[in-house]
């Protein structure tokens, strides 16, 4: 049975069902006995565990690790993709209930720490990482001079629309307005600080790829595994070096502990790793606790 996913707005497509080898498994169960023991049988879990996750892994977590993970152990995933700042606000608020958060940035985790954040997370594991590139529409005009140009000569072209998603929400919001401002200064580019500070053409994280792949942008700003899992045409942000950071974190209060603790060692797992690789997320190991 397939693992059940939500999303933020809840997307109008039946999450893809992707089964896991015989061989997937046992590579799961290998790492989880000592050095010499052979498992006799997978012992699977009944049961679901409620993951909150930053929206630029939607398409790496519902169509390989949670499959993967429901095939290793039987707990069925619940998930709700978005971006990290926002499914942080929305943690602390009450509106969101959940055991595991993972999310794009180490400041989302920071501001549920402390008692004067309702001590939802009392440490977090940064596990990986994930470049921001610029991903365009390969039917757009402006691609070819997106394949021979630097993209920060391109961009602020008259008609070029560029998207990217509302600081105040995501982490990736962030980090766009840090390029757009950092280059306007190196390479005396104005007009990307005017673009950083426009308040139009901003969306969801979990809608901005398909606003580009409908054909309604030029480009926008992306981590490498969105765009890899979405097969999007990309180009460096030549002049940038900025990453998602990705952490894990057990929620206080989870209401289910034991489903939590196997998600999070079953994706700071090799085959957990395994599969975030193969969408261009870099592991780090190991994972680095932090307590804030």
């Amino acid at each position: 049975m397939a693992s059940l996913s939500r999303t933020r707005p809840i997307p109008s497509i039946i999450p893809t069902r992707v089964v896991a080898s015989a061989a997937l498994v046992a590579a799961v169960m290998a790492s989880a006995w000592p050095s010499g023991v052979v498992a006799q049988a997978v012992s699977t879990h009944s049961g679901s565990v409620d993951v909150l996750f930053a929206g630029s892994l939607q398409t790496v977590m519902q169509q390989k690790i949670e499959p993967a993970f429901h095939k290793a152990t039987g707990y069925h995933v619940v998930g709700v993709a978005n971006g990290s700042s926002a499914l942080a606000t929305e943690i602390k608020g009450g509106t969101e209930v959940g055991d595991v958060f993972v999310s794009a940035s180490p400041k989302a985790d920071e501001s549920l720490a402390g008692a004067t954040n309702g001590k939802w997370v009392s440490s977090y594991r940064e596990f990986a990482k994930s470049q921001l590139v610029l991903g365009y529409n390969p039917a757009s005009k402006f691609a070819p001079l997106l394949k021979r140009e630097p993209w920060y000569s391109v961009v602020d072209l008259p008609g070029f629309i560029l998207g990217r998603t509302d600081p105040a929400t995501d982490p990736k919001g962030v980090l766009a307005v840090d390029a757009l401002q950092g280059v306007a200064l190196s390479y005396d580019q104005p007009a990307l600080a005017a673009i950083a500070s426009s308040k139009s053409n901003v969306f969801t994280e979990t809608s901005l790829v398909g606003e580009l792949q409908a054909g309604q942008l030029d480009a926008g700003f992306f981590y490498q595994v969105e765009a890899s899992a979405a097969h999007l045409a990309t180009v460096p942000l030549t002049g940038t070096g900025l990453f998602a950071h990705y952490t894990i974190a057990t929620l206080r209060g989870a209401p289910h502990p034991a489903a939590a603790a196997a998600f999070t060692r079953f994706l700071l797992s090799a085959t957990g790793r395994d599969l975030l690789a193969s969408d261009g997320v870099v592991a780090i190991v190991p994972a680095t606790t932090v307590t804030p």
